[in-house]
């Protein structure tokens, strides 16, 4: 039987509640993705107390299936980088319907990544699909589920600490497990360049959808 422990919630005024709702929304609705990243160092504490704050997050049967792999090594970078690359030119060369490139043209992408070697850090997210105890397989649950929350947790996290993110999905990904020397038990989640931004970065222009169209009340 599990140990149970008293549970110490934190808890608000209904005015005060509503005030910190309100204030957490406009300062999550500043944070941006970007593409174009500083090269001004960031210390590897900072990266690793988000990555505290991301394995706060709830897990199925609290097996806690992520590993957070900081990559600075340059040369890793640049791995990366070129096996990246190389699979995002077979996207945008084919893979992609024109649907699909049609939805990305006002973002102006495409398969050149420099960020993956100019941001100070990438943060590669695995989850992990098994736990390996006394030599055998233990199944972690809801894997996906989990480490989505996690990988969430972790941008959000990076944005109240003043950085910038971008969340990066070259398909397939399976190059990151070989050039990290990962185990068979993980796989590539997300790729997760983070740092200062650039000076004078742009954004695209657009609108998040309202309240209305992504609530509906019962």
């Amino acid at each position: 039987m599990a140990e149970f422990i008293p549970f110490n919630p934190v808890s608000f005024p209904e005015t005060e509640m509503q005030e910190r709702a309100t204030e957490w929304y406009q300062f999550m609705d500043r944070r941006r993705t970007i593409r174009e990243f500083s090269d001004r160092p960031v210390p590897q504490a900072l990266i690793e107390e988000l990555i505290r704050g991301a394995s706060t997050a709830p897990s199925g049967a609290h097996k806690q299936p992520w590993t957070f792999c900081m990559v600075q090594n340059p040369e890793i970078k640049r791995q990366i980088r070129q096996a990246a690359e190389k699979e995002e030119y077979e996207s945008y060369n084919g893979r992609m319907s024109d649907e699909w490139l049609e939805d990305l043209r006002p973002f102006a992408t495409d398969w050149n990544k420099p960020f993956l070697e100019v941001a100070p850090w990438l943060v590669i997210v695995f989850k992990r699909l098994y736990e390996v105890v006394d030599g055998k397989k233990r199944k972690n649950y809801y894997v996906n589920d989990s480490v989505g929350l996690a990988t969430g947790f972790f941008l959000a996290a990076a944005h109240h600490a003043g950085l910038a993110t971008l969340t990066h999905t070259p398909s397939p990904m399976n190059f990151l497990q070989k050039i990290l020397d990962r185990p068979e038990n993980e796989r590539p989640f997300l790729l997760i360049p983070i740092g200062y931004p650039a000076d004078g970065v742009q954004v695209p222009k657009i609108e998040r959808k309202s309240l209305e169209e992504v609530r509906v009340l019962y």
